[in-house]
């Protein structure tokens, strides 16, 4: 484990410009402006997408990829990959039918199309053994049964629908009056965003659905009243919590908390209604912007404000980037970087920074938070 941020040995990337950035359970991908994929970590499902199963330790090409990639999103152990021209493309484990394709393959090595998703995709996600797309049209799909055991359990007597079972694309039910824009997944439960209104479904152990049902089967409407009636422009997720924006610029999270992945103390008992994280100093000068990035690990989360790479939540492996390896209850800035961009996997960090990454930003945001404090 690597407590504190360290130069990755990026020589595999000559230079190239980083477009996006995504993590897994074990393996990280990097996809370059010009549309070439990179990738390290574990491999022993073959989501790495190399056409073997040997973990790499160092950022290497995929050179079995003849198209240009726009966008990835890793799960556990499995990859989706977006094309230029919106075909998706899976690689990795498909014990749950996590990649989406009709093969009956246990694991894939070598990308394979997602044949059964005709129309254009817009946004991807991928959960801990289950997918999401948004198509051209805003129609949302779900595959892989890792939400199936949950939806038995809690469904009995009557049977699990097929959105919740299916090894291929399935239509999710109770979006069929709204327009999808992206889609978020957490370990066993969704998230979609409309115009300005965000739909769940899945599990609700964490209060991460903001409803009493243990489980909702399908995309249920999140009540605007508990983010004071404004529309959210974005959203993420984690396994089991979820971060919204509104149009002010807001920032509320909701779900589970003991690790500090809420940006805040837990209470005792389990409240599934949102808490709003502005009432926070940090937040509020912070966080009260339209121009912020976020990302969500498994328990933890990154963001970039003014130029500052904040971070907070369970942090374990060290995946906080503070030098310690006890859990961060309010977002704290990890001192020395200027990211540009970031991405969580479920247990590791990653920030891609310009070559000089001490700065002003720092200085500015350390003299903000003495201030507030």
């Amino acid at each position: 484990d690597q407590a504190a941020p360290r130069l990755a040995d990026t020589a595999a990337l000559q230079s190239r410009a980083v477009r996006t950035v995504s993590g897994g359970g074990g393996h990280t991908v990097v996809i370059t402006e010009s549309g070439e994929v990179f990738v390290c970590g574990q491999n022993h499902r073959g989501q790495l997408g190399l056409g073997h199963n040997a973990d790499i330790s160092t950022l290497q090409l995929c050179p079995v990829l003849n198209q240009r990639i726009t966008h990835t999103a890793c799960g556990w152990d499995f990859t989706l990959l977006l094309t230029d021209c919106g075909q998706l493309l899976a690689c990795g484990s498909n014990a749950f039918g996590q990649l989406g394709v009709a093969q009956k393959v246990t694991y894939s090595a070598e990308p394979l199309v997602i044949e059964s998703l005709k129309e254009p995709i817009l946004s991807v996600a991928a959960g801990l053994r289950h997918a999401l797309a948004v198509t051209d049209s805003g129609c949302v799909y779900q595959w892989g049964t890792g939400l199936f055991s949950h939806a038995k359990r809690a469904l009995s007597p009557h049977p699990v629908p097929p959105h919740l079972s299916s090894k291929v694309p399935s239509l999710v039910p109770g979006l069929d009056q709204t327009t999808a824009h992206l889609v978020a997944a957490g370990s066993v439960h969704c998230v979609c965003l409309t115009d300005g209104d965000l739909f769940l479904w899945g599990s609700n152990k964490h209060g991460q659905l903001t409803t009493t049902e243990c489980f909702l089967s399908s995309a249920t409407l999140l009540r605007r009243s508990l983010l004071d009636g404004e529309k959210i422009i974005n959203v993420w997720s984690g396994w089991t919590h979820t971060i919204a924006q509104t149009e002010s610029g807001r920032v509320f999270t909701w779900g589970r908390g003991d690790y500090g992945q809420l940006g805040r103390q837990a209470t005792a008992s389990r409240d599934p209604d949102l808490k709003s994280v502005c009432c926070k100093h940090v937040f509020e000068t912070w966080f009260k912007s339209l121009f912020l990035q976020i990302t969500c690990g498994s328990e933890h989360n990154l963001a970039i404000v003014g130029g500052c790479l904040l971070s907070w939540g369970w942090n374990e492996h060290g995946m906080c980037g503070d030098g310690s390896q006890g859990d961060v209850f309010h977002p704290q800035l990890v001192p020395g970087l200027k990211p540009l961009l970031i991405a969580c996997g479920a247990g590791h960090s990653m920030a891609v920074c310009p070559a000089s990454t001490a700065g002003q930003s720092e200085k500015k945001w350390q003299k903000k938070n003495d201030l507030g404090n």
